[in-house]
């Protein structure tokens, strides 16, 4: 089982020794010494909990928080202070932060242990929970919600360094023809193997792929060009036709066939989910209109924030 990691962020080495002592036998443990070392590490690991001291040079802690709060992908991260300080009015100004626990300095092992341990098992539990809220029951991809969540942190995420981002949108050819031809049972497990099929396509670790709506799909690939995006489209036709489901209702196919939508653009200012999926909804509306079972792509590019953006339009048959 994964162990769960924790940050240990402190300028005094002899306080990141003791705390590690105290959690490395239950716990991933990593350290920062400064408040801009801590912002660094925990983007880059994204810790189950964060142990943050108060007092440090240049940056302290609650700025830290603030900046940890503010950060879609660490907002909730739960966050405990540790404090030589001993008032009520620090102890207030951290809580009000967002930090769900403050533990005073000198650290007693005993105390650190058992919050830590509560801390992370309420945050497993929380976890799960939003897993839960952000999964389609059916096929148990992500659902719409998850979509929208993924797509504005890795637009904002890639807009540091410009890179690409790509989306794809699908639809199964005639759904509505397969569940009168079939019923609704059939439609639904055609429905559970088309997710199966999306997940062997989609597959590196940072992509997902969600029930959209119906029998609308859609794929989120961070740092894919159109090139790879494409690759990847193709891969996912591939996948479906190897199901070789029997569709009688279908004008294209004998069997279950796809049609795909792709947009491609680099994470620029003004740049949002909603006009990523509104140019990904229309690829996919060219390739139904274009007479289904077929891929079409096209270049997203946004110029100022103010601007529409521009579509460069293109496609291949499959």
């Amino acid at each position: 089982m994964k162990r769960s990691v924790i940050l240990i962020v402190d300028d005094e080495i002899s306080n990141i020794e003791i705390m590690n002592a105290t959690l490395e036998d239950t716990y991933e443990v990593c350290f920062a010494m400064s408040g801009e070392q801590a912002i660094d590490v925990a983007r880059k690991v994204l810790p189950d909990l964060i142990l943050l001291d108060v007092m440090m040079p240049e940056m302290d802690g609650y700025e830290v928080c603030q900046t940890l709060k503010n950060d879609r992908m660490l907002a909730d991260v739960p966050i405990i202070f540790t404090t030589g300080l001993n008032d009520q009015e620090a102890e207030a100004r951290g809580l009000s932060l967002g930090a769900i626990d403050y533990i005073t300095k000198p650290i007693q092992p005993i105390s650190l242990r058992a919050r830590v341990r509560n801390h992370i098992e309420l945050k497993l539990l929380r976890d799960q929970l939003a897993e839960l809220a952000v999964t389609d029951a059916l096929t148990g991809l992500s659902n719409r919600r998850r979509l929208k969540q993924t797509l504005d942190i890795e637009t904002a995420r890639l807009a540091r360094t410009g890179d690409w981002l790509s989306v794809i949108m699908l639809d199964i050819d005639f759904f509505k023809g397969f569940n009168d031809t079939y019923g609704h049972p059939a439609g639904d497990r055609c429905l559970v193997l088309i997710a199966a099929a999306l997940k062997r396509a989609v597959n590196r670790a940072s992509d997902l792929a969600a029930r959209y709506g119906g029998e609308e799909f859609a794929c989120v690939l961070p740092g894919a060009d159109a090139e790879t995006a494409r690759k990847v489209a193709e891969d996912i036709q591939v996948q479906v036709q190897s199901l070789a489901i029997p569709h009688r209702g279908s004008t294209v196919s004998s069997y279950v066939t796809v049609s795909v939508g792709i947009t491609t653009a680099r994470c620029l200012p003004g740049l949002t989910a909603d006009l990523l999926m509104s140019h990904a909804d229309r690829q996919l509306y060219l390739s139904k209109t274009g007479g289904r079972n077929r891929i079409v792509g096209g270049n997203f590019t946004v110029g100022e924030a103010s601007e529409p953006g521009h579509l460069e339009e293109g496609h291949a048959d499959a």
